[in-house]
């Protein structure tokens, strides 16, 4: 396993938000995280990306203990997007996904650094941006940007926090196809996202959090009963390529 999350508990101050959860992530799969908002989704990928500070539970990437990882030994392994980010200063875009490397760097960036933002730019289609200053861009355009910056990291795990919500359909998909073909090629992506639909279109492992705790399916997990259980409405499947896509009931119920 890439990831091996045991008995992990958060708190802020008084109100807890995690409770004992625990949960593995396989090597080379797309792991997706899903729940309601406030169920601690967000909160799992800080503790991991050590964001925040964990005090309860064991975390270990690829055998090793997060706790005990120095910054760059920590950067080798994980790479995070998170769903919310500002800069007060306007870099340009490369000089962003060139930070992407700031772990590895003595002093200043050299060749390899460089060749590795460039490839990383190259792969977003984001050269035709490369001077523009980021803070000017849209939201959509910072999100790529931000995963450039961390393909330029060249972690072995990546986590993303709803990494298509500021995202238009192409590139959604273009994102998506990435991280997929990402996993393909060894590399393990743990990602919360709020559409079951793009979690089964997408993902091969899959985590679901209600109130703080990991809950099992039991059975099949896009099955209406669990979904309501999940998510707290009812739902209807659709069968999609093997599984079932997931819409809310019409109000007044289903009438076909």
């Amino acid at each position: 396993m890439s990831l091996d999350v045991q008995n992990l508990s958060f708190a802020y101050e008084q109100r807890v938000v995690l409770q004992n959860v625990s949960f593995t992530a396989p090597t080379g799969q797309f792991t997706v995280i899903l729940g309601r908002n406030g169920s601690g989704k967000s909160t799992i990928l800080k503790l991991l990306a050590g964001v925040l500070p964990f005090h309860s539970g064991r975390v270990q990437a690829h055998g090793q203990d997060l706790r005990r990882l120095s910054g760059s030994a920590r950067a080798s392994l994980l790479g995070y997007l998170p769903q919310f980010h500002r800069t007060v200063f306007p870099f340009a875009v490369q000089d962003v996904v060139l930070t992407g490397r700031a772990a590895f760097v003595l002093s200043t960036p050299g060749p390899r650094d460089r060749k590795l933002a460039q490839e990383a730019m190259e792969e977003l289609d984001l050269l035709p941006l490369a001077e523009r200053p980021y803070s000017e861009l849209s939201g959509g355009e910072r999100q790529i940007v931000l995963m450039a910056r961390i393909l330029a990291q060249r972690p072995r795990i990546i986590l993303l926090d709803e990494p298509v919500s500021h995202l238009d359909l192409a590139h959604q998909q273009r994102l998506m196809r990435l991280l997929k073909r990402l996993t393909q090629e060894g590399t393990t992506v743990i990602s919360v996202l709020h559409d079951p639909n793009a979690a089964l279109l997408y993902g091969d492992h899959f985590v679901f959090l209600k109130e703080g705790r990991v809950i099992e399916p039991g059975g099949h997990p896009w099955s209406p009963t669990f979904m309501e259980e999940v998510y707290g409405v009812r739902t209807l499947a659709v069968p999609f390529g093997g599984g079932n896509l997931v819409i809310p009931e019409p109000a007044g119920g289903c009438h076909v």
